[in-house]
């Protein structure tokens, strides 16, 4: 008779989570290419610009994770099973991400340069979607701030939260002599 032990229970999705990602960036990569070539249906053809964001800010998401992937399986050995989840979920809120960057540098939100051009440059929106989806959680922020600007609606209680942690933990740094890692020796929220 064989006992599972908790570490079997808990099996380790590094495969299925690397496969994934590859067939999502297939995928993305393909539906890129589909679309720069004009072989969107003719119905369709108006959301070219915003479906390429989300999908340029998937490979952003899907390069933030790979190398999380790489850095704390292989390089740091702290890979932890109950982040697999994230690794489903990320790259779906990149790819949203991206998609909301063009929403909001269509409508004059976040401006990519100093002087507005009415036409701007489809490279800058793919830019930014691709920023937007490989740094979720600044691009979250910013559009938060932008919230607060234009409409007086304030940060999410996760952001203040988080705005707070942050400010203890610079706080408590600064008392101490030297600054260690997270448990998780992580150097970013999500890094994992």
């Amino acid at each position: 008779m064989s006992e599972t032990t908790p570490s079997a229970a808990r099996r380790d999705l590094t495969i299925l989570i690397v496969l994934y990602l590859v067939a999502l960036l297939v995928f993305a990569t393909y539906s890129i290419g589909a679309m720069a070539l004009g072989w969107l249906p003719k119905p369709y053809a108006p959301l070219r610009v915003p479906l390429m964001c989300g999908a340029i800010a998937y490979i952003g998401g899907a390069l933030y994770c790979f190398r999380a992937i790489y850095l704390n399986k292989c390089v740091h050995k702290r890979w932890d099973p109950d982040w697999h989840i994230w690794y489903f979920i990320r790259p779906i809120t990149s790819t949203i991400a991206g998609a909301v960057s063009f929403l909001f540098l269509k409508a004059g939100l976040l401006v990519l340069e100093s002087s507005s051009k009415a036409d701007a440059s489809e490279i800058g929106f793919f830019a930014l979607a691709f920023i937007a989806g490989f740094n979720v959680d600044k691009f979250v922020a910013k559009i938060e701030e932008v919230a607060k600007a234009v409409w007086g609606i304030e940060k999410t209680r996760s952001a203040q939260a988080r705005a707070g942690s942050e400010t203890s933990d610079a706080t408590s740094i600064a008392a101490q002599p030297q600054s260690r890692p997270t448990s998780q020796g992580r150097d970013e929220s999500e890094t994992q």
